[in-house]
């Protein structure tokens, strides 16, 4: 059994939705294409698209299709970018700020 791809879409327009990237990225591979789904990340507090998403495919072929049929093609106005998603690194954990107020309490 095959491991599952992430591809990364970058430079999407603001109106792009998370069911037309996935529309757009069936029509380009082909309807019966391995489409497990399709994101596009929204800003928590503005409810706002960041520019950005996801799709992810069940066969390696497929999205390799992708990238090469999508990458520099317009969607919704924008030239978007299509890459292999990496795994994002852990990081360190983010130490609070202290101030000349923080130092009263210590």
């Amino acid at each position: 059994m095959s491991q599952a791809v992430r591809l990364f879409i970058g430079n999407l327009s603001w109106k792009t939705t998370s069911e037309g990237l996935k529309r757009a990225f069936q029509n380009a591979v082909g309807a019966e294409s391995s489409i497990v789904n399709a994101q596009v990340v929204m800003d928590r507090y503005s409810g706002r698209s960041r520019g950005f998403g996801f799709v992810t495919f069940e066969s390696p072929e497929d999205a390799a299709s992708a990238v090469n049929l999508l990458n520099g093609k317009d969607l919704d106005g924008r030239a978007i970018r299509v890459d292999l998603a990496h795994e994002r690194e852990e990081s360190a954990p983010r130490q609070r700020r202290r101030n000349d107020a923080d130092e009263d309490y210590l």
